[in-house]
C-alpha cells in the first residue's frame, strides 16, 4: 500500500508542473507579441513626423507650411 500512495505522489507532481523552458518560452512570445503592437503604434503615429523633421532639416530650409502643402 506505501508503494501505491508514492506512484499516485510522482504522477500529480509529473503532469501538474511545467518546465521552465516552456515557461520561458511563453515568456518570449508574451513578450514579443507586446513589444510588437507598440512598434506597431510607434511607426502608426511617428512616421509622418518623423518625415517633417527630416524635411525641415534639409538644405534648403523650407518653411512647415512648404513641406505641409501638397504643391
Amino acid at each position: 500500500m506505501a508503494s501505491n500512495v508514492s506512484l499516485k505522489g510522482k504522477e500529480k507532481a509529473g503532469k501538474g508542473s511545467k518546465s521552465s523552458e516552456e515557461r520561458s518560452a511563453k515568456c518570449v512570445k508574451e513578450w514579443s507579441t507586446w513589444a510588437m503592437k507598440k512598434a506597431k503604434v510607434i511607426t502608426h503615429y511617428g512616421f509622418i513626423p518623423l518625415i517633417v523633421i527630416i524635411g525641415m532639416n534639409s538644405e534648403p530650409k523650407p518653411q512647415l507650411y512648404q513641406l505641409l502643402s501638397p504643391v
